[in-house]
């Protein structure tokens, strides 16, 4: 083989490689937004829960007790998602185009917000566990809208954080690839991160009409 044929082939290969890198290195750019656009869209329905717990516990029909703590509960997770925005707006350059820090949606979710949605969820697995004051709440004139903006947002919440973390895993499992690693494709980005909360749903609640609807 003269050197002009061996000079073909190296730079075919180099070509192929390098168009290989570039797929690899375009997959992982989609599934590092997949991975940020559904931490969004389930800190989008975490939010919208915590919100409807403030409402519930507003309304006036929960016993005094439950009332505070689940007030409590639910504006330590609003409060700490404040937090997450204002850090977003002091750190320019590091945000997405909807102002929120694209390392902290790839990074997962911080240790304090993470406690603050599992301890709202057992707040209120503990307000409604009893299926006779559900109920009751239920029988009042708010309480059952009540009641449905909060098991929407609940089981909306658990669905994204399902699809959320299939998205990590995906990412994580292009990530760990060695011809990734080698060619360091990911950048200075953050590895994926899983979020880990207790979100288990409250016997006493009742699954939302959307859920009850799909499993007829």
């Amino acid at each position: 083989m003269s050197w002009s044929e061996i000079a073909i082939v190296v730079v075919a290969v180099l070509a192929v490689a390098g168009w290989a890198l570039w797929v690899a290195a375009s997959r992982l750019d989609r599934l590092h937004r997949k991975v940020m656009a559904s931490r969004l869209a389930l800190d989008a329905q975490l939010v919208r829960r915590a919100s409807a717990a403030v409402d519930l516990a507003a309304c006036g029909e929960l016993d005094p007790a439950s009332s505070v703590l689940l007030a409590e509960a639910a504006h330590a997770v609003l409060d700490d998602d404040a937090d997450a925005r204002r850090l977003a707006q002091s750190v320019p350059g590091l945000v997405d185009p909807k102002g929120r820090p694209a390392r902290l949606l790839l990074g997962g979710m911080a240790p304090s917000r993470a406690l603050a949605e599992s301890d709202l969820s057992a707040t209120l697995r503990s307000a409604l566990e009893d299926p006779d004051d559900v109920a009751d709440l239920r029988g009042t004139d708010s309480g059952d809208e009540l009641l449905a903006n909060l098991a929407s947002a609940w089981y909306r919440g658990q669905l994204a954080r399902r699809f959320h973390n299939e998205a990590v895993a995906q990412a994580q499992w292009v990530r760990h690839k060695w011809w990734v690693r080698l060619s360091r494709l990911a950048g200075h980005a953050p590895m994926p991160t899983t979020v880990e909360i207790d979100d288990a749903w409250p016997p006493g609640l009742g699954r939302p009409a959307e859920l009850a609807a799909g499993q007829a």
